[in-house]
């Protein structure tokens, strides 16, 4: 990525970052806030007192976007009284809008795509000159030579690839993040080498659309494939002292090899967790969608998974409403969901985005169904999560200690390989305490859809 200018470090006031959307969002957050703080800014304690505020921001549903809007609002009334006030929207909206965003809120400082999340000190430079800047163009990203502020001291994102090139119908994802781009696999090491030093336990490997990793970068094996793959990242990483598990997400079914399954099934550290959206248990919306596989495919990919690891949690994305799903192919994702037995699926009824040929087809659907079809949706899962929460009930857990609960000073809660979250007394039977880092052994005694609790074992 683009080196950073982080020589002027003058106590320049405080920060607050809100964060919509998805795991990239929450990594590049990260990275801005080391930006930030390089610079001389420090947390703020209250986004309505900072001195500078930026939201990160998520245009994959309208309901995220219009809560930007709404966030911005407040903001740019306390712009007017407080002209010092550094107003900054980073992020998916900001790309998606660009300029039109500037004209609709002109209290507006910078609005960056997230490209440019590694320049930001650069273009707050611009603005501190007076300058009101917009920086949405094509940005080759380079190697990334910040130092994230982490949010937490045990688990970190790694990026490994930006950007996606698939052309879903229904996803603005290429057009405001582009083109696929691949990190090198020696700094993604050295990155994770580094998070080891500072007694980081578990790492996840994020792209948009992972399994794509390394179709970009040269290079071909003697057998003919090509030298950089998902598979081949996760044995040259796999040896890093220190780290104990590594996840990686999200992956798309259209590339998810048995090659990748057998991987993970051998690698130890590798967690027994798998993210892979299916969308829909219809072919043909998954046709019309352009997804580029079968029902059939995503099945075969969940029985090799369950063949190799058969505790495996699976995990997954669904859309209902689609334009112009019937009730019958809609019945076919709920039967799809029972059918599997997912852990945990995360639901949405389809919105239309910008830019994308599904908001213009005529067959929309109405609100009306949307809901129903969520409603019902949901319920399902909740239902088949607490099916498969079951099976934790009196086994023995090992769970990687995150933090202490915040809703009780007395629990700390971590998550299983298998990645259920797990709460448990924050001392063990001598009076000691648990710390962040901890790898313990834990009882599950109560078992609920999303989370588990239990006793040190």
């Amino acid at each position: 990525m683009t080196a950073t200018n982080l020589s002027t470090n003058v106590p320049r006031g405080s920060y607050w970052i809100t964060t919509f959307g998805c795991q990239m969002n929450k990594a590049d957050s990260e990275r801005m806030a080391g930006i930030l703080e390089a610079m001389g800014y420090r947390a703020g304690t209250d986004e309505h007192s900072a001195d500078l505020v930026l939201y990160n921001t998520c245009t994959i549903r309208d309901s995220a976007e219009q809560k930007v809007y709404s966030y911005l609002g407040r903001q740019a009334q306390r712009k007017r009284i407080n002209p010092n006030l550094t107003l900054v929207v980073a992020g998916c909206v900001a790309q998606q809008e660009g300029e039109s965003l500037l004209r609709r809120v002109p209290e507006l400082d910078l609005v960056m795509g997230p490209q440019h999340a590694n320049r930001l000190d650069t273009l707050l430079a611009q603005v501190e000159q007076g300058q009101q800047v917009l920086a949405t163009g094509e940005q080759h990203i380079l190697e990334d030579i910040t130092t994230a502020r982490r949010d937490s001291q045990v688990c970190g994102w790694v990026n490994v690839i930006y950007g996606c090139n698939e052309r879903c119908t229904y996803c603005v994802v290429p057009s405001v993040r582009g083109q696929e781009q691949s990190r090198l696999p020696e700094a993604i090491k050295l990155e994770m080498q580094g998070l080891a030093a500072r007694g980081f336990k578990e790492i996840t490997l994020l792209g948009q659309n992972i399994d794509a990793y390394g179709r970009d970068l040269p290079g071909i094996t003697p057998e003919g494939r090509r030298a950089h793959t998902l598979t081949d990242l996760l044995h040259h990483v796999h040896d890093v002292a220190g780290i104990e598990r590594i996840r990686f997400a999200t992956s798309h079914p259209r590339y998810f090899t048995e090659r990748l399954i057998d991987a993970c099934a051998d690698l130890p550290k590798v967690c027994e967790h798998f993210h892979v959206p299916f969308q829909s248990g219809d072919d043909d919306v998954l046709k019309a969608m352009a997804r580029g596989y079968t029902v059939d495919r995503y099945r075969r990919i969940v029985e090799r998974i369950r063949e190799r690891m058969p505790d495996a949690s699976i995990s997954a994305d669904a859309i209902v409403a689609f334009p112009g799903e019937s009730d019958a192919q809609y019945r076919r994702t709920l039967a799809l969901i029972e059918e599997i037995g997912f852990d945990l699926v995360n639901t949405a009824a389809y919105s239309p985005r910008p830019n994308t040929p599904a908001a213009d087809w005529p067959n929309q659907l109405s609100e009306a169904v949307k809901v129903e079809r969520l409603q019902e949706l949901n319920a399902l899962v909740e239902r088949t999560a607490q099916q498969r929460s079951n099976r934790y009930a009196g086994r023995c857990e090992q769970i990687l200690v995150e933090s202490s609960n915040p809703k009780n000073s007395n629990q700390v809660m971590g998550r299983t390989r298998t990645n259920r979250l797990t709460f448990f007394p924050a001392q063990n039977a001598h009076g000691s305490p648990i710390k962040p880092g901890d790898l313990v052994t834990v009882q599950i005694e109560e078992v609920r859809a999303f989370s588990l609790s239990g006793k040190l074992a």
